[in-house]
């Protein structure tokens, strides 16, 4: 009788499957960290962003400057919107006297301005 009767022979795909997910692994890893690279050293990168990003603030400043009511987020709490917002805690509560600041509901209108 031969030998191989009753052994199995084995795939080399069986060998190259863990090969070929340390490599897609590694791919992935080099993608997550070029991409979330800062960009400091390729010579005003950074820069081009900055100057890009300034116009975005002046208008996100000017349009918090004109609203009169804040809509309740997910997760929002009355210090996270007055950061958001630039109002104080204590003016948010002088001008919502029923907001409750521990039972915030999500889409409720928080007014920011008289």
């Amino acid at each position: 009788m031969p030998d191989h009767v009753g052994r199995r022979r084995r795939s080399p795909a069986r060998l190259l499957a863990p090969v070929a997910l340390l490599l897609v692994a590694g791919a992935v890893g080099y993608v997550i960290t070029t991409s979330t690279d800062s960009g400091d050293g390729d010579g005003g990168d950074s820069a081009d962003r900055s100057a890009q990003e300034r116009p975005r603030q002046e208008n996100q400043q000017r349009r918090r400057r004109v609203r009169a009511f804040y809509r309740v987020k997910l997760n929002d709490t009355l210090g996270l919107i007055a950061e958001k917002t630039d109002v104080p805690v204590e003016r948010l509560e002088e001008l919502n006297p029923e907001l409750d600041p521990q039972n915030l509901i999500v889409g409720q209108r928080i007014r920011l301005r008289e």
